[in-house]
């Protein structure tokens, strides 16, 4: 895991508390990883480079920024708990959410995309943390 960001405020939080960063392949490589400035705000994930490590679209289709839909409680605090450099694997499903009132929000489904509307929306069954 890169990064994890809790929110607590907005339509949003509600569903999703918790944004998690990830990165795989050659992005949960320590070495390249120093190189990397990671952070989140606002419901998205950012990173910065003074020199390439690897080449930039690595970079974007290595890591996504997550909004994580805990299943239940303990889900829940899970993800709340995890820390940059442990390694996760989740279950769960892509998801788009949808209100009566015409308010949706949906995962993208490549990760060739970046960007707003880029990261992915994940209902979480089940999350193991080493």
């Amino acid at each position: 895991m890169l990064s994890s960001k809790s929110y607590s405020v907005g339509r949003e939080a509600e569903l999703s508390p918790v944004d998690l960063a990830l990165g795989w392949g050659p992005m949960s490589d320590e070495v390249i990883l120093n190189k990397v400035d990671i952070s989140q705000s606002h419901r998205f994930y950012y990173w910065h480079v003074d020199e390439f490590p690897i080449p930039r679209r690595e970079i974007e289709t290595h890591s996504a920024n997550m909004h994580m839909i805990p299943a239940d409680d303990r889900i829940e605090k899970m993800l709340k708990s995890v820390r940059p450099g442990e390694v996760v694997k989740l279950s769960g499903y892509l998801v788009q959410v949808n209100a009566s009132d015409g308010w949706h929000w949906k995962s993208s489904l490549t990760r060739e995309d970046t960007g707003n509307g880029a990261c992915e929306v994940v209902y979480v069954k089940e999350l193991v943390v080493s």
